[in-house]
């Protein structure tokens, strides 16, 4: 032991320096040690039902787009502020039901995969021209229940809480049997002022705009019909007073998240969503890999800082920095006699 740390004593330089290489070297391998700690996972439920169609989002430079648009903003920015590690899923959401795409993945492996899922959001994408959002929430509860215990995951979704066709006593779904629901996340899309929702051909062209008739209620034994409960004619409105203006059902879905113990936030700005995200719990806790990358990476920089500190590498600039002046002084000083001895020639 004692020839050991002579040796080092003699060689600390080389013995410093080929620590520090051996540390980059392992940390290129990005090992990793199994730690126990907070596993979120995300389920992101898009509303592509005909009402996110509606232009009610007025931008900073004056321009509207639609729901759909600002809700497709919103999940890019969300999804690109997740640190690495974190997994999400995307699911869409349309009548009464929710269709997961792929589970939860990771994001920053497959972060271009998330992105264009997003891109390609589409009302046209929907089976149904109906929103029935109470009923979705336990679509939504059986397909968490259908991922594998490890992706089990919190749910953000993003809606404008219009329910189509309107709620009443045969239609509205109690919730308490919902008991996975807490600490979801409700995030409104739209806004409280609203607009008439477009009616679009499946080229995405404008041919017309859904009217109050639409909304209405059918008359008898249509309204207690499993099948077709209050379904939705096709009337397309005439004029501006005919037109349905769809809002924000912001007190509705407040209400619901009240019922369900989960959150809600206006998604007005990427920020107020990602500071209620953080009031989410984790999706569970458990051990899972841990990396020590860059752990080793820092260590091998500290050890080359404490190869060359004893040497006071500031103060050999310093005085390498006085040399160099020194010498430019003596050739001045040199350069100005021999000048001066020419001039006296």
């Amino acid at each position: 032991m004692r020839n050991w740390i002579n040796y080092i004593k003699k060689n600390k330089d080389s013995v410093l320096l080929g620590g520090a290489l051996l540390l980059l070297v392992v940390a290129m391998f990005r090992p990793t040690v199994p730690v126990k700690h907070d596993i979120y996972t995300y389920l992101l439920v898009a509303d592509i039902s005909q009402s996110m169609n509606t232009p009610d989002i007025k931008k900073v430079n004056g321009k509207t787009i639609t729901r759909m648009e600002h809700m497709q903003t919103l999940m890019h920015e969300v999804v690109s502020s997740l640190p690495c590690g974190t997994k999400v899923g995307i699911s869409l959401f349309a009548g009464v039901s929710t269709a997961a795409l792929y589970h939860p993945i990771e994001v920053c492996e497959n972060f271009h995969a998330i992105k264009d899922t997003i891109d390609h959001l589409d009302w046209r994408t929907a089976w149904s021209g109906n929103s029935r959002i109470r009923e979705n929430i336990y679509s939504i509860s059986r397909t968490l229940r259908s991922f594998p215990k490890e992706l089990v995951s919190q749910v953000v979704f993003f809606t404008d809480g219009e329910e189509s066709p309107k709620l009443h006593i045969f239609n509205t779904k109690d919730l308490k049997g919902v008991q996975d629901a807490k600490d979801w996340l409700f995030v409104g899309v739209g806004s409280l002022e609203g607009a008439a929702i477009p009616k679009l051909s499946q080229d995405n062209q404008v041919i017309g705009y859904w009217s109050n008739e639409s909304f209405a209620l059918q008359p008898g034994i249509a309204q207690i019909s499993e099948s077709n409960i209050g379904t939705r004619n096709d009337s397309v409105a005439s004029g501006e007073s005919d037109r349905y203006i769809s809002k924000l059902n912001e007190p509705y879905l407040k209400e619901v998240a009240k019922e369900i113990d989960a959150l809600y936030v206006h998604g007005d700005n990427t920020h107020s969503v990602l500071a209620m995200m953080k009031k989410q719990k984790p999706a569970r806790r458990d051990i899972a890999p841990f990396d020590i990358g860059w752990i080793l990476a820092a260590l091998s920089g500290f050890i080359l800082l404490g190869a060359y500190y004893s040497k006071h590498p500031l103060r050999r600039m310093a005085e390498t920095i006085g040399l160099y002046k020194k010498s430019l002084k003596r050739r001045s000083d040199k350069e100005a006699a021999i000048a001066h001895d020419n001039y006296l020639r």
